[in-house]
């Protein structure tokens, strides 16, 4: 009889998918747009969970499938989801004020993953408001010292450890990244660059495994699901990062010095009292944990990207040794005329190292797609496409800097291509760190840092890059572009530092 009663379940199961997936088809059909027949129930998520590929590959997939599609539409659960091809609807999307959410829900009680990254609204709005003040271009100046002695330690630890010049490179360069993120952003620092408490945090919180695969998808398919079954995304960081956080506030208003930094916004956000907002009269309360949820997503969001921003530069110059040593000249020369004293000014002097760095960042951006989600009923200008409220959309990335329509020869790696008329040029099919509303709030933060830490090493080392026999990969992550099956050798170069 149980076996009877679970062959019904099953078959009626399958049952209501198949329905769902023709629904799924119909919905978007009747409205004029192409539908990824590719099962119709759960559309591109199905393979990510399945296949053993990043989601990014997927949707590039979906790219190349429909060349002559503005938008391509497929399954997601409940969730009507559509893919943007066109890079006028994508310019729409990322400035439009109808689709500025971001598409994903968490739980109430989450408390990491309320922050703005993941807020919607007014909330995300008001937020975005109070921590932007951190990233002002005269906020970086006085914050480089910090970055600049980073990536002078980054270099002793090298010298001092020559088994740390060949191999897991990326995993060393990580630890760079937390402590000048954790020092110029946060006022923390330990004895060693090297043993920051805060590196655990920043590898674990977006590394993909199979549960975390499965709540990224599943937020993603439905997110009336995901509250249902009442899922987290970072409560195993929760006591760790809050309690760390608060601990940094209270020392703060003890010692009574300002740094200008992160704590002292927060702080400065607290004695001010409830953050609001005028039109609507809606408030919200600063607590320590709502802010220590803002320093969580800058320290996850600010450390890997900016890793793997350095580690693409290097790869591209280890593979091109003619770059790689116009590069070395110009740092070399910036060096002296400093007297081996870089300020952000400086840095902001390499003008082919910002050139080489953005090339790298075109060829391996930090993450492949971006979500949206609309707020209110819109209308795609290309195409006249109407999209409902709740509609999900993804925009490509790593579609758009690969694509020979915007990027002549997009395979080889010009830093040339990147002079002042043509970024001017490039718009929304360039976007390493997003677009519009919602761009990275760190960006200049995260170039100043990485151009900081290559100018130290390049300074230092000559790059070898070690491509393994199939090429380099990618690991199965939901948004990251990991390089697996590649390394950099660190050479110790003839020209030191005075």
């Amino acid at each position: 009889m149980f076996l009877f009663l679970l062959l019904i379940g099953l078959g009626l199961s399958a049952f209501l998918v198949y329905l769902r997936g023709k629904y799924n088809e119909m919905y978007w059909t009747k409205r004029g747009v192409r539908f990824h027949g590719k099962n119709k129930f759960m559309g591109i998520f199905w393979d990510f969970i399945t296949q053993n590929r990043p989601l990014f590959q997927i949707c590039h997939d979906l790219y190349l499938q429909y060349p002559k599609e503005r938008v391509v539409a497929f399954g997601s659960f409940f969730t009507p989801s559509l893919y943007i091809r066109d890079k006028n609807n994508v310019q729409f999307i990322m400035q439009s004020t109808s689709i500025i959410d971001r598409g994903v829900d968490y739980n109430d009680g989450d408390q990491l993953a309320d922050n703005v990254l993941f807020m919607s609204g007014i909330r995300w709005k008001l937020m975005r408001q109070k921590m932007t003040p951190l990233f002002t271009p005269s906020k970086l100046k006085n914050m480089y010292y910090i970055m600049d002695k980073s990536a002078r330690d980054f270099v002793e630890y090298l010298e001092k450890y020559p088994e740390k010049r060949k191999g897991n490179s990326f995993d060393t360069l990580t630890t760079f990244c937390c402590a000048a993120i954790g020092g110029a952003v946060f006022g923390i620092g330990s004895k060693s660059t090297f043993e920051s408490p805060f590196l655990e945090c920043t590898r674990g919180a977006f590394y993909p495994t199979f549960w975390s695969n499965i709540k990224f998808s599943l937020a993603n398919l439905s997110p009336g699901l995901f509250k249902l079954f009442k899922l987290k995304f970072f409560s195993e960081y929760e006591n760790f990062f809050i309690g760390a956080m608060k601990q940094v506030f209270r020392q703060r208003e003890q010692e009574g010095n300002k740094k200008h930094d992160f704590a002292d916004i927060c702080l400065s956000i607290q004695k001010s009292g409830d953050i609001k907002h005028d039109e609507s009269g809606f408030k919200m309360a600063p607590t320590d944990e709502l802010l220590a949820a803002q320093g969580f997503f800058f320290f996850t969001a600010g450390v890997e990207p900016a890793a793997t921003g350095v580690f693409g530069a290097l790869i591209e110059m280890g593979r091109h040794p003619e770059i790689q040593k116009k590069v070395q000249e110009e740092i070399d020369s910036v060096f002296e005329k400093y007297q081996d004293n870089l300020t952000a000014d400086a840095v902001g002097e390499m003008e082919y190292l910002e050139k080489v760095l953005s090339e790298s960042l075109r060829v391996h951006p930090p993450i492949g797609f971006l979500t949206r989600r609309c707020i209110e009923d819109t209308v795609l200008p290309e195409g006249n496409i109407r999209i409902e409220k709740g509609t999900r959309v993804y925009t490509p990335i790593y579609e758009f800097h690969h694509d020979p329509e915007y990027f002549k020869n997009p395979e080889v790696f010009d830093p040339e291509r990147f002079t002042d008329e043509a970024k001017q040029e490039m718009g929304v099919t360039y976007q390493p760190f997003g677009y519009g509303h919602r761009a990275c709030i760190g960006a200049r933060y995260a170039k100043l840092q990485v151009k900081s830490g290559l100018a130290h090493i390049l300074r230092n080392f000559d790059i070898k890059t070690i491509i393994h026999e199939g090429g380099i990969k990618y690991g199965k992550d939901q948004v990251q572009l990991r390089m697996k099956n590649v390394d950099v050798e660190y050479i110790p170069r003839k020209v030191k530092s005075s």
